[in-house]
């Protein structure tokens, strides 16, 4: 009987036991985010971020009955494959995978869990889930993960395509921080602003770890929400992308699009009514966030051994 399906890269596993800096990158974006070529070039673009940035990638998802911590770069490829049939993986979808053979693409919320199970500290991904629109009852559970793994997680905010006062609230009621990267706002993913307060903001990711590890000596198990803005070159103002959104949602609900189907829909007609904007700006925040997280896992590694023993 096998005692765990977790499996540690052995790159990983020696990052773990030296303090190597790490960061786990989710990869629902790739078999669910993004389109084939665009989702295997970015996969390989965000480890590549973070190595240039001198920290360790490492990619989770499930692969032949194993919760992979780590991936090669021909595992990464057959996840990409469009021909591959691949299960999204939030905590619900862990013992259906692994006992039927499906190979999945872990969210936001099975990322946390199987980074916090290996040990990883932080955790790099594009935008949260959270309250769907017109739909208070439909919660990602993106927003229940965050309140109960201590990783850092660096994301653009959540979705735009989603309620933000209302995920906020959520996040609130959770106990999870909102900390604004070099911003005040809560990011609205493919916008800079959205007009919304956060908690707290930083300039540095110095600042940054020091607020994790200072929580965390608390006691406290939940995560970091760290915000960064989307990069200014590729960012879509605003009121054009709400425009583009409403459309998008009313769309749906014509269409009597419910549930897990809702985000993947929404995403993919915006990107096709901005003209392709939107996902330039995806691509650009996912790989702005990798490079953010490294630089707050190399200032977490240097803070854990002075203060282990607190």
């Amino acid at each position: 009987m096998e005692t765990t399906p977790l499996v540690i890269q052995p790159a990983v596993a020696a990052a773990l036991k030296n303090g190597t800096p790490l960061v786990a990158l989710e990869s629902a974006v790739i078999t669910h985010g993004l389109p084939y070529p665009h989702n295997l070039q970015l996969a390989l673009d965000m480890e590549q971020e973070v190595r240039q940035a001198g920290a360790l990638p490492a990619t989770i998802a499930i692969l032949d009955r194993k919760v992979r911590v780590g991936l090669t770069g021909d595992e990464v490829a057959r996840l990409a494959d469009p021909q591959q049939a691949a299960r999204k993986i939030s905590r619900r979808d862990f013992g259906i995978a692994l006992a039927r053979g499906e190979n999945g693409g872990t969210t936001v919320a099975g990322t946390l869990i199987a980074a916090h199970l290996a040990g990883i500290r932080v955790f790099a991904t594009g935008g949260i889930g959270g309250v769907h629109r017109g739909a208070p009852f439909d919660v990602s559970a993106d927003l229940h993960e965050l309140s109960l793994h201590p990783l850092v997680v660096v994301c653009a905010g959540a979705k735009s395509i989603l309620d933000l006062p209302a995920t906020l609230e959520i996040l609130e009621t959770q106990g999870v921080p909102v900390i604004g990267y070099q911003t005040d706002e809560f990011p609205a993913f493919f916008s800079r602003s959205s007009g919304l307060p956060v908690n707290a903001s930083v300039s540095t990711p110095a600042e940054l770890a020091q607020i994790a590890w200072r929580q965390w000596q608390m006691g406290l198990p939940g995560a970091i929400l760290a915000v960064v803005p989307p990069p200014e070159d590729s960012a879509i103002p605003a009121e054009q992308i709400e425009a583009i959104i409403q459309t998008a949602v009313a769309e749906a609900e014509e269409k009597g699009i419910r549930g897990a189907a809702v985000t993947p829909y929404l995403l993919g007609r915006v990107n096709d009514l901005s003209k392709g904007a939107s996902m330039r700006a995806n691509l650009a925040l996912l790989k702005n966030n990798a490079r953010v997280a490294a630089q707050i896992s190399i200032e977490l590694s240097r803070l854990q051994p002075t203060h282990r023993a607190i």
